[in-house]
C-alpha cells in the first residue's frame, strides 16, 4: 500500500488571477505527479482566501449596480472558489499524468465548513476576506 502524503497549497500561492493560477498549478502538477511516481498516494488541500474574496467582491459589485445578478452569500462564493481552484488543479494534474503516460485518475472535492459563532477568534479577527460592512449593512445581509 502506498504511503499517503498531503500537499497543502495556500490560496496566496495560487496567484491573483485565474490565468496566473492556471500557470502556477501547471507547475505544481509536475511536483504532485513526481510524488505519485515516487510511490505516494497524494492528497492536495488548498486555501482560497484571495479567490473567495475576489468572487465575493465581484458578486457584490454586480448585485448592487442595477444588474440582474442576485446577491450571493459568502458560503456559495466559497464553493465557487473551491470549484474553480479544484478544476484547475484536477485539469493540470490529469494533463501531467497523461503527458507521462501514467494511467491514474484524480478528483476534486468541494468541502463545507461548520463555523462556531462563539469561537473566540471572532473577538480579534486577523484575516479579513471580502468587503467591510457597517453594522447596518451586515444586519441587512444576515436577515
Amino acid at each position: 500500500m502506498a504511503k499517503r502524503i498531503v500537499v497543502a497549497l495556500g490560496g496566496n500561492a495560487l496567484g491573483n488571477t485565474p490565468e496566473e493560477q492556471l500557470n502556477l498549478v501547471r507547475e505544481t502538477a509536475k511536483t504532485i505527479v513526481d510524488l505519485s511516481e515516487a510511490g505516494y498516494e497524494v492528497i492536495v488541500g488548498h486555501g482560497n482566501g484571495p479567490q473567495v474574496g475576489m468572487i465575493n467582491l465581484a458578486m457584490e459589485f454586480s448585485s448592487t449596480k442595477g444588474g440582474n445578478t442576485p446577491f450571493m452569500p459568502f458560503p456559495e462564493c466559497g464553493a465557487m472558489s473551491q470549484g474553480y481552484i479544484g478544476y484547475h488543479l484536477q485539469q493540470a494534474i490529469q494533463q501531467e499524468l497523461k503527458a507521462r503516460h501514467i494511467d491514474k485518475e484524480c478528483a476534486s472535492v468541494i468541502t463545507q465548513v461548520v463555523v462556531d459563532e462563539k469561537d473566540p477568534g471572532f473577538a480579534n479577527p486577523t484575516k479579513p476576506v471580502g468587503s467591510f460592512y457597517t453594522k447596518e449593512e451586515a444586519d441587512k445581509i444576515a436577515a
